[in-house]
């Protein structure tokens, strides 16, 4: 049997790497000259930054985080993750609720009493299920926690209302926080959050898309780039893909490229189907690498909630997790800023979106301007499944279409879901159980 895969992201070659281990003839089609997508990286001046974003290996999921070390090998540095936040001009622990001792004593005690009345309403039955994301983060997190900084944070991610997205994604993400680390973290005893990524590993040499790499590499010669999919036909139980130029046929289409892309591709699709892909919502992102002279704060990433400091959510110290992504005597950083389509970030140039992260973050004391050697931006479209409130309803209908076109849909833009670097990988793994 011949397959076809539309994407040669993460998800695209992962199940090129499977599926030709397991014998079978699979041909990628990446309309890049490079696989990799979000995972892609690019070395500038002696320093190696992710142009989709920061990217670090962990997971819960023991059978992944196997696949990954594996593929890897020896090219691998492992960290202890030290994540801040910053908080009032001061840069406190990660998670939030594990630094509360680090908090002004009024912020403190907010937080810590709005903790317990949440609870105690929880525990007597007086929630009904959340309607949206911000009515979780309540009924979890409790006000303190939620106004001090989950409900700004996630706006500015999100770049959009937590009240105006769906709260189903967050079942089995993110567990409440026991009591007693809350009570432990008010007085001053060390506690840790998320401990399945307190230790992260990372390549040592070529940034992420090393991890690319080393997937592809026993289906490398099966990879075929700068092959941009305009059209596909189904007749009768062959499909027949094409980029204008060149033609190809396969029993079996999989497709891990954003839906947004992947249905102009196809014809007679119904309104019903398309106004749904339409209403599906998604971020952008850009990022910024700074390369400097001289050292940065010993801190993994840190999280930044208020717009009027940067507009950049999330910085990340590359430099900090592997020594080769930065030439010796220099540190790097790599800001993210989230925007959509039309608003006021979209429309800044690279300069002024550059200078903006030079100004805002040196003015942070995290390094002078006078450091600055070299700088680099990505923008790309698609990088966060954002859920609002339509989500469910449009997904089902998108999937009950492509289930009945035989077209399988596997991978973050595909699926359309919020999927990491080893939920992605747990999608191709779970594709392949069901099909293979």
């Amino acid at each position: 049997m011949k397959t076809l895969i539309i994407g040669g992201g993460l998800c695209g070659v992962t199940l090129a790497r499977i599926l030709t281990e397991k014998g079978e003839d699979v041909t990628v089609l990446e309309q890049e000259t490079n696989p990799g997508g979000l995972c892609r990286s690019r070395k500038t001046d002696g320093f190696t930054f992710d142009t989709g974003g920061s990217h670090i290996i962990f997971s819960k999921d023991t059978e992944v985080l196997s696949f990954i070390h594996d593929v890897l090998g020896a090219d691998r540095a492992e960290r202890t993750r030290n994540t801040k936040i910053l908080y009032k001009g001061s840069y406190v622990k990660y998670p939030f609720e594990n630094a509360l001792s680090e908090l002004p004593k009024e912020d403190r005690y907010y937080c810590l009493s709005e903790f317990i009345k949440t609870l105690i309403a929880s525990e007597k039955g007086e929630y009904e299920s959340p309607k949206n994301f911000q009515d979780w983060i309540l009924q979890t997190f409790g006000k303190g926690i939620a106004d001090t900084y989950l409900i700004p944070y996630n706006t500015k991610i999100w770049n959009y209302p937590p009240h105006l997205m769906s709260a189903h994604w967050m079942e089995g993400r993110v567990p409440r926080p026991p009591v007693e680390d809350i009570i432990r973290s008010a007085v001053g005893i060390e506690t840790e959050g998320y401990t399945h990524q307190a230790v992260f590993s990372y390549p040592v040499t070529g940034g992420i898309e090393t991890l690319i790499h080393a997937i592809m590499e026993p289906a490398r010669e099966k990879i075929l780039t700068d092959f941009q999919v305009t059209r596909i036909i189904r007749q009768d139980k062959v499909f027949i893909v094409t980029d204008g130029t060149r033609t190809l046929a396969a029993d079996r289409i999989i497709s891990t490229i954003p839906l947004q892309n992947l249905l102009p591709c196809l014809e007679n699709v119904p309104d019903e189907v398309q106004k749904a892909v339409a209403g599906l919502k998604y971020n952008s992102v850009m990022a910024i690498g700074i390369g400097i002279r001289g050292d940065v704060p010993p801190y993994s990433w840190a999280y930044i909630p208020d717009n009027n400091t940067s507009y950049a959510n999330r910085i990340s110290f590359p430099s900090n997790f592997s020594d080769k992504n930065a030439p010796d005597g220099c540190s790097s950083i790599l800001a993210e800023i989230t925007y959509n389509d039309g608003d006021s970030i979209s429309g800044m140039t690279d300069k002024e979106a550059v200078d903006h992260v030079i100004s805002s973050l040196s003015s942070l004391n995290l390094f002078r301007k006078d450091q600055v050697i070299t700088t680099q931006i990505t923008r790309n479209k698609f990088a966060y499944v954002v859920y609002d409130l339509d989500y469910l309803r449009n997904i089902k209908i998108i999937r009950d279409y492509f289930d009945h076109q035989g077209i399988p849909l596997v991978g973050r833009f595909s699926q359309f879901e919020y999927l990491n670097m080893d939920g992605i990988i747990r999608s191709v793994l779970n594709f392949i159980n069901d099909h293979t």
